[in-house]
């Protein structure tokens, strides 16, 4: 059996950050859109799945869509009742984009149907968050994770900066690496591994690479930079 990985295309992320800035220039804080959108189309990503709800912002769905259109990817909006789905194609439509496929079901019933997910996008301010990624089916290459507005999130008295990934994924998934992004209402971000034996082992022989990613919101000129583990082609 081949064992697969993620393998990240610069030259794809720049065109597709660049595309989520002429088409997120109207909004304002889009710096996660043009990251995310980056990073997705970046990994090739096959199969791109986001969790929106009525009320919530429309540029990381636009720039999702952007790295779904230069990686020929399937990119599923999965939202919990009518209004949202109204409300989501709408918002796509006024941007210029109206391909997304948009899924109206309860978190478990959508995430099972959707087999072979390898980045996927969740608001924190969904209730049923959790339970999105841990029904969640990823690909055989392992998949990109994210939770949007992750610094709103509190327990108790005490704010989290960090989701704890083994708290919300299926028992016995395999967190590879994850971090905490600084952009916008903060980004939890993990790499998920394969379940099977094979990419286990060959994660065990293989040494990952270190290399340093500079993020400049386009608003404000601000610079992020941050560090990021890499498997080896």
């Amino acid at each position: 059996m081949i064992t697969m990985k993620l393998v990240w295309s610069p030259e794809t992320a720049c065109e597709a950050y660049i595309d989520t800035v002429k088409l997120c220039e109207n909004f304002k804080e889009s710096s996660v859109a043009e990251l995310l959108s980056a990073m997705a189309a970046g990994w090739n990503a096959k199969l791109i799945v986001e969790a929106w709800s009525y009320g919530g912002p429309m540029p990381t769905s636009i720039g999702l869509a952007v790295a779904a259109r230069h990686t020929s990817a399937r990119h599923v909006c999965v939202v919990p009742d009518e209004r949202s789905r109204l409300a989501y194609v709408k918002g796509m439509y006024e941007s210029g984009i109206s391909a997304t496929e948009v899924i109206v079901r309860e978190a478990e019933e959508a995430m099972v149907e959707l087999v072979g997910v390898d980045f996927l996008v969740v608001d924190n301010k969904r209730k049923d968050f959790g339970r999105i990624f841990r029904f969640a089916k990823f690909s055989n290459k392992g998949a990109v994770l994210v939770c949007k507005n992750a610094s709103q999130r509190s327990f108790g008295s005490r704010n989290i900066s960090g989701l704890r990934w083994n708290g919300v994924l299926e028992s016995g998934t395999r967190v590879v690496r994850s971090v905490f992004l600084p952009v916008g209402q903060g980004l939890d971000m993990a790499h998920v591994g394969s379940s099977n034996g094979n990419r286990e082992e060959s994660l065990k022989k293989s040494p990952t690479r270190s290399r340093w990613i500079k993020h400049i919101d386009q608003r404000s000129g601000e610079e992020h930079v941050f560090r990021g583990n890499f498997m080896p082609r």
